[in-house]
């Protein structure tokens, strides 16, 4: 453990060129690989994702800050070279770099965020991507990158498109994983162009990855601990929350409600019991998007730690796992059942971002996803280790790629 905290004293003060090429003289891998920088690198989903491809690496530079993170990523990656921030970061201190690639931090461009898009902090650091690309041009002409964001309003989406020379392709992690997550991707790693009048538009040209048909059930271990199942305390915590919101309501604009519902086919839920719909009408009427209306949502109040819905009128003569969400109390709380067996986008903010709801007879529990599930939704191998704390471990994993999507991308180079 000391050697390990002197490397990481050593690496997370490397400047200059002098410093790094020293370091990089002990951290070759293969001669014959590429030399990659991972901007954002978090927990290394880019190191993880050119291993599972099978893509030799010379030299991999990481630009992190978060040190649980950094601390993670060397852990399984000893020889990963620490720059430290990418805002210190200079690519002309850099040997030369075949492979960029990064997904900035992307809270300010999401719907269901507060939408202050390049005016928040952490979403102009794309720039500091920009500004490194451009550095690595100068001396590389030739070099691929890949930028990974979510879904965005166009003018924004539009913005990146034109500081990157090209248009993302949007792939949605459900066709590799158990999860709904759609993102987008800017690579020039495979290209194509459609002319038009003033010239050309190149476009990003990866075809969508095969469907693999996984769903939450395929995913989810037989037993989990107790801790995982929301108790009863926890529920009436939830209860106080939903109270206190229901009389300071927010209405959704209709980016946020596209954002919140996206993966509910036709906004249909699972039918058990006669209670609530999942939204107010309010939230409802001005949208094309309309509940079924035989198909309901439980309210979080509803459900208790090991017993039945109250007043469920449905029987089931073997195991049923529903796959959903439990829902902030500003959305109006609740356990929001997802049809399609998929589970929602894990976040970075709540570990309670994906739960399902397993009924057996007259039995129904309610609990949160393990931390080694969620491993599985992003398509984490089973070779990688944690040696960090529960809560960062949702939270690297909200954060982070879905591997099986990056070594899908990363097979055309």
């Amino acid at each position: 453990m000391g050697r390990f905290n002197c490397r990481w004293s050593r690496w997370k003060c490397c400047r200059s060129r002098r410093e790094i090429a020293q370091i990089a003289l002990y951290t070759t891998m293969d001669s014959n690989g590429l030399t990659v920088l991972s901007l954002f690198d978090g927990m290394s989903c880019g190191a993880i994702a050119l291993r599972e491809a099978g893509i030799k690496v010379k030299q991999y530079f990481a630009s992190e800050i978060d040190k649980a993170a950094i601390i993670q990523a060397t852990h399984n990656f000893p020889d990963t070279i620490q720059l430290g921030s990418v805002v210190n970061l200079s690519a002309a201190n850099l040997p030369k770099i075949d492979l960029l690639i990064g997904g900035s931090p992307c809270q300010g461009f999401s719907f269901a965020g507060k939408q202050m898009n390049f005016k928040d902090p952490r979403s102009v650091l794309f720039f500091e991507y920009v500004r490194i690309l451009n550095e690595i041009r100068a001396y590389n002409p030739d070099v691929k990158f890949l930028l990974e964001n979510v879904r965005m309003r166009a003018e924004y989406e539009n913005v990146i498109s034109s500081h990157l020379g090209l248009q993302p392709v949007a792939i949605n992690s459900s066709l590799v994983s158990a999860q709904n997550r759609l993102r987008l991707y800017w690579t020039n790693i495979l290209t194509a162009a459609t002319p038009h009048l003033f010239g050309e538009t190149v476009f990003t040209a990866i075809p969508q990855p095969k469907d693999k048909g996984i769903y939450l059930r395929d995913v989810l271990d037989d037993v989990a601990d107790t801790r995982y199942f929301l108790s009863r305390k926890d529920i009436e915590k939830l209860e106080k929350q939903i109270a206190y919101e229901s009389e300071n309501q927010k209405s959704l604009s209709e980016e946020q409600f596209m954002e919140l519902f996206r993966d509910i086919d036709f906004c249909e839920t699972y039918a058990l019991a006669p209670v609530s719909c999942f939204c107010p009408e309010n939230w409802i009427s001005n949208h094309i998007i309309r509940p079924s209306p035989e198909i309901e949502r439980f309210p979080v109040s509803a459900i208790q730690n090991g017993r039945a819905i109250r007043d469920c009128s449905s029987k089931t003569d073997s195991t049923v796992i529903i796959s959903g969400a439990i829902v902030s109390p500003q959305f109006g709380g609740g356990f929001r059942p997802i049809l399609s067996g998929k589970a929602p986008c894990l976040l970075a903010t709540s570990s309670n971002s994906a739960a399902c709801l397993i009924i057996n007879g007259d039995d129904m529990v309610l609990r949160r996803l393990t931390p080694k599930e969620c491993c599985r939704l992003q398509t984490i191998p089973d070779w990688y280790e944690w040696v960090c704390s529960e809560p960062q471990i949702y939270k690297m994993l909200g954060n982070g790629w879905t591997v099986d999507v990056i070594s899908h991308i990363l097979q055309f180079l």
